[in-house]
């Protein structure tokens, strides 16, 4: 396992955690140092999982040309950029697995161009998948999850949308990290599965 990211302190615990061969701290939006970690690498890959790209919300007529382009790139185009080495890098039958949500499928106001790349992921997923065979490629598409970033977008309200959450949802407790890591073990490991999205929510579009 080899992790990626931008704080090399971060990385170095992450990898104590998860036991990972070793890191590579670069910006993944920066197509240079993207390029530069896959000629690095000693050998092929068997999965490659992005998590890069945070939220970007806001109302659409505030948003500048610059802010939209952002916007979608971090997403995207990121995963195209990715995509590309994986073409020679990703072993076939290995994975690509791109990141997700679903909290944008309802359209709301101020949630800038969310709905959009929402929308469109699971197109572009099944095109990436007929491109990329036999390396295969899906999509997680993630509710509410109990993350240190969520902890950072709410603030003081994190403790009440817990609560919320426990009771509002069908399996009665808030989705974690390793809920969504057992469902992207399962992608990598079913060679079955390409071109899909898979959605981990506890339920919440059920009921929200």
């Amino acid at each position: 396992m080899v992790l990626t990211g931008r704080d090399p302190e971060r990385l170095h615990t992450a990898a104590k955690e998860a036991d990972a061969l070793s890191t590579a701290a670069f910006d993944a939006h920066d197509p240079e140092q993207l390029e530069r970690f896959f000629q690095q690498l000693p050998g092929p890959l068997d999965h490659v999982m992005i998590t890069a790209g945070g939220p970007s919300y806001g109302r659409l007529l505030d948003m500048d040309a610059a802010q939209a382009r952002r916007a979608i790139s971090d997403h995207m185009v990121l995963a195209l950029e990715v995509a590309r080495h994986c073409a020679g890098t990703v072993r076939p039958g290995g994975t690509l697995l791109l990141m997700g949500g679903t909290g944008a499928r309802r359209v709301r106001a101020a949630l800038g161009v969310a709905p959009a790349v929402t929308a469109a992921a699971p197109a572009f997923t099944a095109s990436l998948a007929l491109e990329l065979a036999p390396v295969r490629v899906n999509l997680i598409a993630a509710g509410f999850v109990d993350t240190p970033l969520s902890a950072r977008l709410l603030g003081d309200a994190l403790d009440a949308r817990r609560e919320e959450l426990r009771a509002m949802l069908p399996i009665g407790r808030v989705v974690v990290p390793e809920d969504v890591a057992a469902l992207a073990v399962h992608i990598m490991t079913n060679t079955a599965l390409t071109g899909a999205t898979f959605d981990v929510d506890g339920g919440q579009q059920l009921v929200g």
